[in-house]
């Protein structure tokens, strides 16, 4: 994919300005290339400022990873804030029968490494039976290490022939250096996972979340734990709060947050003089469509000033914080054909005149 295709959209938000927002779109399967569809995305700020955009490769259809013999994963990195993107480079690709998907990544601040998980399958020899992988960058995403199979570290031994996997999008890391991310476990629940030695070993927090499927991880200002969960069953969000590092948890409704089932994303958001948190969805309680991005001023108790980024089909977003405080928003756009990413001005998001 040689050029970037710049669409530009005029919105009116609650502020007294129109705002323009700029869709890149990195990621298109409907430009009559082999691929049948691109899904899954990820992105990420690194330590020294370079954006890593990560997202499936699925070949043969745009089936899930139980269900599709090759999907990869493949990634485009920015060193200008999203103004100008690299070609697409392959960091994952197993042979045919053998699938790599849902990549997410968290960066580990005290060290500089960011490490990237994905599920994987054999679907020749272990089909239906998941792996959960890792690969780390020592180097902002110039260069990966070989895969490191970490199921074992992560998971309990009955759980081999479950439906489980790691959470796309991305993780969190703790003010005291722990790295947290969020395991979905479809049989025995959603589960906390993390390192407190800077990724070298992984344990799993046996305290199920229900209900919960795709979910994300933050630490609050005061030290909680706070688990955004998506819930096939309903039309809103659920959260689920810890005040013991994930010994026993507070579930609770979030019918300020209208969702249709959908992956989506939540990173903490330090303004100088408040801490926020940002969340990132389809918000629609039927449809995947009108992506959005949502605030909370209450460490996620209640939701406000939800800002429409687009309005049309839209489901999976990830989110990160660029240089200069704006944000920036990676998401599935228009029926999964388009994987756009667009920078979202800190102004226009609060409000600030």
């Amino acid at each position: 994919m040689k050029s970037i295709f710049k669409i530009i959209i005029i919105f009116f938000g609650i502020s007294s300005y129109s705002q323009e927002l700029i869709f890149e779109n990195l990621f298109d399967s409907s430009l009559g290339s082999e691929i049948a569809c691109y899904r899954i995305p990820s992105i990420i700020t690194s330590i020294n400022g370079t954006l890593i955009a990560a997202i499936d490769e699925r070949n043969n259809s745009c089936g899930d990873l139980k269900w599709n013999r090759d999907i990869n994963i493949v990634l485009r990195k920015s060193y200008d804030d999203g103004n100008t993107w690299t070609e697409i480079e392959k960091i994952i690709d197993y042979p045919d029968g053998e699938s790599a998907s849902d990549p997410s990544m968290i960066l580990d601040k005290q060290t500089g490494h960011i490490f990237m998980f994905y599920n994987y399958m054999n679907l020749d020899k272990a089909k239906d039976v998941y792996r959960l992988m890792l690969i780390k960058s020592s180097d902002n995403g110039k260069s990966w290490s070989d895969p490191k199979d970490i199921t074992s570290q992560i998971t309990k031994e009955n759980w081999e022939k479950d439906f489980m996997f790691i959470t796309s999008g991305r993780g969190t890391q703790t003010k005291d250096g722990t790295l947290l991310h969020c395991l979905v476990n479809l049989n025995k629940g959603t589960h906390v996972f993390g390192s407190n030695d800077h990724g070298e070993n992984w344990f799993l927090i046996d305290s199920p979340l229900n209900p919960a499927d795709e979910s994300k991880i933050v630490e609050l200002s005061n030290g909680d734990w706070l688990v955004n969960s998506r819930v096939n069953s309903n039309k809103f969000r659920y959260s689920h709060l810890s005040k013991d590092k994930g010994k026993s948890w507070f579930s609770f409704e979030n019918k300020d947050l209208l969702d249709p089932a959908c992956n989506a994303s939540l990173i903490n958001y330090n303004t100088g003089s408040k801490n926020l948190l940002l969340f990132s969805n389809a918000f629609n309680s039927q449809q995947r469509e009108n992506l959005s991005i949502s605030i909370s001023y209450d460490q996620g108790i209640s939701w406000k000033n939800n800002k429409t980024i687009y309005k049309g089909k839209s489901a999976y977003s990830s989110m990160t914080i660029l240089k200069n405080g704006d944000i920036g928003l990676f998401f599935e756009k228009d029926d999964y054909s388009k994987n756009v990413f667009v920078r979202v001005p800190k102004k226009w998001m609060l409000d600030i005149k």
